[in-house]
This record gives structure tokens, sequence and C-alpha cells, in this order.
């Protein structure tokens, strides 16, 4: 069995700069071996469901704009630089770029935290198209709308980390 510092080590970034998530899924006794992507995900997302909304919050918060200033000077996580890049949001146009600015600005201005989309699959004129059409949901659609998002990145992140089964 994974001791409890090395499951936070390893799956503590998992949801981005929210390591409590796993902690907190490591103390409910979730975590049993062996470790596949599909448990692991299934106990953090449980452990993230049963947060606050304020710590909920906290997580939707520590995810970085999408091509925002953070991949601009480079300070992204290595996961989220590995995401935005497979979309193409490492190689917009300046008026792309302009347009992503313009809709992160208004968008955290009406929900309170950066816009979040699982990236996979995606290219930069499907985000686009979200960006454009979830800026227009109500706040608490928009909340869980970004929370599911989240927990699809995790799963994600756990199937390039850890076997299915």
């Amino acid at each position: 069995m994974i001791s409890r510092d090395d499951f936070v080590g390893r799956f503590g970034g998992v949801f981005e700069h929210s390591p409590f998530v796993a902690e907190r899924a490591y103390d409910a006794g979730a975590i049993v071996g062996p470790l596949t992507s599909g448990g692991v995900h299934a106990a953090l997302v449980r452990a993230f469901r049963a947060a606050s909304e304020a710590e909920r919050l906290g997580v939707l918060r520590a995810h970085p704009d999408l091509a925002g200033r953070l991949a601009i000077a480079g300070q992204l996580t290595e996961d989220s630089r590995k995401e935005q890049a497979g979309a193409g949001l490492d190689r917009l146009s300046p008026e792309e770029h302009a347009r992503f600015t313009e809709l992160n600005a208004a968008y955290v201005t009406k929900f309170g935290f950066p816009f979040i989309i699982a990236v996979k699959g995606l290219g930069k004129d499907d985000i686009l198209a979200a960006f454009e059409t979830r800026v227009d949901n109500s706040r608490d659609a928009e909340f869980a709308t970004a929370a599911a998002q989240v927990e699809k990145i995790a799963l994600l992140r756990l199937q390039s980390m850890l076997p299915e089964a």
C-alpha cells in the first residue's frame, strides 16, 4: 500500500495546486491497491465533491487562464503547459490571443474564476466556441460546468499516470 506522503506527492497536483483533495481521499480510506486511473479518480472526485463550495471555488481559481499571462511568462504547471500546447494555444495569432484575453477578462469578471475546459482533443477554434457560449451561462450553471471540467482534466491526467485497470 502506498503511504499518505507518497500518494499526496504523486497525485496532489492532479487537481491543480490543490493537494487537499488527495489528502482527503487518502484519509477517507478510499485508496486501495492496485492503483488504477479509474479508482484513484473516483476517490479524488468524491473528496472534491465533498469539499465546501469555497474550497471547490479555490480549486477552480487555481487553474490558469487559457493562453493567459502565465502561459506567456512560461509559469504554467507542466501538465497545463502540455495541455494548452496540445490544443494549439501556444501558437495563437495576435488577433486570436486578443480574443482569448478579452474573453478571459469578461469571464473572470462575471464568474470569479477562470474559464476551464479539458482541452485534450480540442483545437483552438473548438475552445473559443465553447468559451463564447459558456460566458453567457448563469453563475450556478457555469460553476457546475467548470467543476465537471476539472474532474475530466483530473481523469485525463490520471490516465497518463496510471493503468486503466
